[in-house]
Protein backbone atom coordinates (compact mmCIF):
# COMPACT_ATOMS: atom_id res chain seq x y z
CA UNK A 1 0.00 0.00 0.00
CA UNK A 2 2.27 2.74 -1.23
CA UNK A 3 -0.42 5.39 -1.04
CA UNK A 4 -1.13 5.51 2.70
CA UNK A 5 -4.70 6.53 3.62
CA UNK A 6 -3.56 8.59 6.62
CA UNK A 7 -3.26 12.34 6.12
CA UNK A 8 -1.51 14.24 8.96
CA UNK A 9 -3.45 17.44 8.33
CA UNK A 10 -6.75 15.66 9.03
CA UNK A 11 -5.89 14.71 12.61
CA UNK A 12 -3.52 17.17 14.20
CA UNK A 13 -4.50 16.94 17.84
CA UNK A 14 -5.30 13.32 18.64
CA UNK A 15 -2.88 11.37 20.83
CA UNK A 16 -3.21 7.61 21.08
CA UNK A 17 -4.61 6.32 24.36
CA UNK A 18 -2.55 3.64 26.09
CA UNK A 19 -3.37 0.11 24.98
CA UNK A 20 -2.09 -2.92 26.82
CA UNK A 21 -1.73 -6.08 24.82
CA UNK A 22 0.13 -8.93 26.45
CA UNK A 23 1.38 -11.72 24.23
CA UNK A 24 1.24 -15.17 25.74
CA UNK A 25 -1.07 -17.86 27.03
CA UNK A 26 -3.21 -15.39 28.94
CA UNK A 27 -3.83 -13.18 25.91
CA UNK A 28 -7.47 -12.47 25.13
CA UNK A 29 -8.18 -12.66 21.39
CA UNK A 30 -11.40 -10.82 20.69
CA UNK A 31 -13.86 -12.04 18.09
CA UNK A 32 -14.84 -8.43 17.28
CA UNK A 33 -11.84 -6.79 15.69
CA UNK A 34 -13.58 -3.38 15.80
CA UNK A 35 -13.23 -3.40 19.58
CA UNK A 36 -9.59 -4.49 19.59
CA UNK A 37 -7.39 -6.18 17.03
CA UNK A 38 -6.55 -9.80 17.79
CA UNK A 39 -2.98 -10.85 18.44
CA UNK A 40 -1.69 -12.86 15.45
CA UNK A 41 1.27 -15.06 16.33
CA UNK A 42 3.58 -17.10 14.12
CA UNK A 43 6.86 -18.86 14.70
CA UNK A 44 8.97 -15.69 14.99
CA UNK A 45 6.50 -12.86 14.35
CA UNK A 46 3.76 -11.46 16.60
CA UNK A 47 1.32 -8.91 15.17
CA UNK A 48 -0.68 -6.77 17.59
CA UNK A 49 -2.51 -3.47 17.74
CA UNK A 50 -0.38 -0.35 17.66
CA UNK A 51 0.04 1.62 20.88
CA UNK A 52 1.43 5.09 21.59
CA UNK A 53 4.75 3.71 22.85
CA UNK A 54 5.45 2.30 19.36
CA UNK A 55 5.89 5.79 17.94
CA UNK A 56 9.61 6.10 18.71
CA UNK A 57 10.72 2.81 17.16
CA UNK A 58 8.49 3.27 14.09
CA UNK A 59 9.86 6.76 13.57
CA UNK A 60 13.42 5.46 13.72
CA UNK A 61 12.84 2.49 11.40
CA UNK A 62 10.29 3.68 8.83
CA UNK A 63 11.66 7.12 7.97
CA UNK A 64 14.95 5.90 6.49
CA UNK A 65 15.47 6.50 2.79
CA UNK A 66 15.51 2.83 1.83
CA UNK A 67 12.16 2.18 3.55
CA UNK A 68 10.35 5.44 2.69
CA UNK A 69 11.43 5.89 -0.93
CA UNK A 70 8.46 4.03 -2.47
CA UNK A 71 5.65 4.86 -0.02
CA UNK A 72 3.71 8.01 0.73
CA UNK A 73 5.84 10.09 3.08
CA UNK A 74 5.46 8.73 6.62
CA UNK A 75 5.34 11.07 9.64
CA UNK A 76 8.73 12.62 10.28
CA UNK A 77 8.58 12.92 14.07
CA UNK A 78 7.67 10.78 17.07
CA UNK A 79 4.71 13.09 17.69
CA UNK A 80 3.59 12.57 14.10
CA UNK A 81 3.65 8.82 14.60
CA UNK A 82 1.63 9.24 17.81
CA UNK A 83 -1.04 11.04 15.80
CA UNK A 84 -0.89 8.34 13.13
CA UNK A 85 -1.36 5.64 15.79
CA UNK A 86 -4.35 7.49 17.26
CA UNK A 87 -5.83 7.73 13.77
CA UNK A 88 -5.42 3.98 13.15
CA UNK A 89 -7.34 3.22 16.35
CA UNK A 90 -10.21 5.53 15.36
CA UNK A 91 -10.40 3.98 11.89
CA UNK A 92 -10.38 0.47 13.37
CA UNK A 93 -13.24 1.40 15.71
CA UNK A 94 -15.13 2.72 12.69
CA UNK A 95 -14.69 -0.68 11.03
CA UNK A 96 -12.89 0.56 7.91
CA UNK A 97 -9.22 -0.16 8.55
CA UNK A 98 -6.83 -2.37 10.54
CA UNK A 99 -3.17 -1.67 11.25
CA UNK A 100 -0.93 -4.18 13.03
CA UNK A 101 2.42 -3.54 14.67
CA UNK A 102 5.06 -6.10 13.68
CA UNK A 103 7.05 -7.45 16.63
CA UNK A 104 9.28 -10.47 17.23
CA UNK A 105 8.62 -13.18 19.79
CA UNK A 106 10.25 -12.23 23.07
CA UNK A 107 10.60 -8.57 22.10
CA UNK A 108 7.63 -6.19 22.03
CA UNK A 109 9.37 -3.41 20.08
CA UNK A 110 7.48 -2.49 16.88
CA UNK A 111 9.69 -3.00 13.82
CA UNK A 112 7.08 -2.32 11.15
CA UNK A 113 3.40 -2.28 10.25
CA UNK A 114 0.86 -4.13 8.13
CA UNK A 115 -2.27 -2.27 7.02
CA UNK A 116 -5.61 -3.37 5.52
CA UNK A 117 -8.30 -0.90 4.49
CA UNK A 118 -11.68 -1.38 2.87
CA UNK A 119 -12.12 -0.03 -0.64
CA UNK A 120 -15.80 -0.83 -0.77
CA UNK A 121 -18.24 -1.12 2.10
CA UNK A 122 -18.00 -4.43 3.90
CA UNK A 123 -14.44 -5.24 2.76
CA UNK A 124 -15.53 -6.99 -0.44
CA UNK A 125 -12.47 -5.35 -1.99
CA UNK A 126 -9.64 -4.19 0.27
CA UNK A 127 -6.12 -2.82 -0.11
CA UNK A 128 -3.17 -3.91 2.00
CA UNK A 129 0.41 -2.85 2.46
CA UNK A 130 3.40 -2.99 4.74
CA UNK A 131 6.55 -1.21 5.87
CA UNK A 132 9.28 -3.03 7.78
CA UNK A 133 12.62 -1.75 9.05
CA UNK A 134 15.36 -2.51 6.53
CA UNK A 135 17.50 -4.40 9.04
CA UNK A 136 14.77 -7.07 9.10
CA UNK A 137 14.56 -7.51 5.33
CA UNK A 138 15.44 -10.99 4.14
CA UNK A 139 14.83 -12.57 7.57
CA UNK A 140 11.44 -14.13 6.87
CA UNK A 141 9.61 -11.48 8.92
CA UNK A 142 7.64 -10.24 5.91
CA UNK A 143 6.67 -13.69 4.68
CA UNK A 144 5.35 -14.84 8.05
CA UNK A 145 3.68 -11.53 8.87
CA UNK A 146 2.05 -11.31 5.44
CA UNK A 147 0.57 -14.80 5.76
CA UNK A 148 -0.90 -13.91 9.16
CA UNK A 149 -2.42 -10.71 7.73
CA UNK A 150 -3.88 -12.48 4.69
CA UNK A 151 -5.42 -15.13 6.93
CA UNK A 152 -6.98 -12.33 9.02
CA UNK A 153 -8.21 -10.52 5.90
CA UNK A 154 -9.86 -13.53 4.29
CA UNK A 155 -11.13 -15.35 7.40
CA UNK A 156 -12.03 -12.49 9.75
CA UNK A 157 -12.69 -9.47 7.51
CA UNK A 158 -14.20 -11.74 4.83
CA UNK A 159 -12.32 -9.94 2.06
CA UNK A 160 -13.06 -11.23 -1.44
CA UNK A 161 -10.34 -9.36 -3.30
CA UNK A 162 -7.16 -8.00 -1.70
CA UNK A 163 -5.16 -5.50 -3.75
CA UNK A 164 -1.68 -4.04 -3.41
CA UNK A 165 0.27 -1.50 -5.42
CA UNK A 166 4.04 -1.45 -5.86
CA UNK A 167 6.16 1.01 -7.80
CA UNK A 168 7.60 -0.59 -10.93
CA UNK A 169 11.05 0.38 -9.63
CA UNK A 170 10.40 -1.34 -6.29
CA UNK A 171 11.75 -4.77 -7.19
CA UNK A 172 11.96 -5.86 -3.55
CA UNK A 173 8.31 -4.99 -2.88
CA UNK A 174 7.22 -6.72 -6.08
CA UNK A 175 9.20 -9.81 -5.17
CA UNK A 176 7.58 -9.86 -1.72
CA UNK A 177 4.08 -9.70 -3.23
CA UNK A 178 4.84 -12.48 -5.71
CA UNK A 179 6.23 -14.63 -2.92
CA UNK A 180 2.83 -14.80 -1.19
CA UNK A 181 1.05 -15.62 -4.46
CA UNK A 182 -0.24 -12.21 -5.53
CA UNK A 183 -1.05 -11.98 -9.24
CA UNK A 184 -0.01 -9.01 -11.39
CA UNK A 185 -3.03 -7.47 -13.10
CA UNK A 186 -1.69 -4.35 -14.78
CA UNK A 187 0.39 -1.19 -14.68
CA UNK A 188 -1.06 2.02 -13.22
CA UNK A 189 0.70 4.76 -15.14
CA UNK A 190 2.14 7.71 -13.19
CA UNK A 191 -0.04 6.86 -10.18
CA UNK A 192 2.39 7.56 -7.31
CA UNK A 193 3.96 10.95 -6.65
CA UNK A 194 7.30 10.88 -4.84
CA UNK A 195 9.70 13.79 -4.57
CA UNK A 196 8.01 15.74 -7.35
CA UNK A 197 7.98 12.81 -9.78
CA UNK A 198 5.13 10.55 -10.83
CA UNK A 199 5.99 6.84 -10.82
CA UNK A 200 4.28 3.91 -12.51
CA UNK A 201 2.87 1.28 -10.17
CA UNK A 202 1.98 -2.37 -10.66
CA UNK A 203 -1.38 -3.61 -9.39
CA UNK A 204 -1.29 -7.02 -7.68
CA UNK A 205 -4.23 -8.91 -6.20
CA UNK A 206 -5.02 -12.05 -4.20
CA UNK A 207 -8.55 -13.49 -4.24
CA UNK A 208 -10.16 -15.40 -1.42
CA UNK A 209 -10.39 -18.37 -3.80
CA UNK A 210 -6.59 -18.19 -4.29
CA UNK A 211 -5.79 -18.33 -0.57
CA UNK A 212 -5.02 -21.74 0.91
CA UNK A 213 -3.81 -20.62 4.33
CA UNK A 214 -0.45 -19.89 6.00
CA UNK A 215 2.43 -22.17 5.12
CA UNK A 216 0.88 -23.56 1.94
CA UNK A 217 3.29 -23.34 -1.03
CA UNK A 218 2.33 -20.69 -3.59
CA UNK A 219 2.64 -20.80 -7.36
CA UNK A 220 4.83 -17.79 -8.20
CA UNK A 221 3.73 -16.19 -11.44
CA UNK A 222 6.38 -15.26 -14.06
CA UNK A 223 8.03 -11.86 -13.68
CA UNK A 224 7.19 -9.48 -16.55
CA UNK A 225 7.83 -6.12 -14.88
CA UNK A 226 10.63 -4.02 -16.42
Amino acid sequence: MERMPYRPESDQHAIAPPITTEVGAASAVTSDWRQSLPVLAGGQVVLRELCASDAASLCALLTTEEVARFISPPPTTVEGFERFIAWTIKQRAAGTYACFAVTLRGCDTAIGIFQVREMERGFGTAEWGFAIGSSYWGTGVFQEGAELVLEFAFKTLRVHRLEARAAVLNSRGIGALRKIGAVKEGVLRKSLERNGQFLDQVLYAVLDSDWRGPGVPRVVEPQHVH
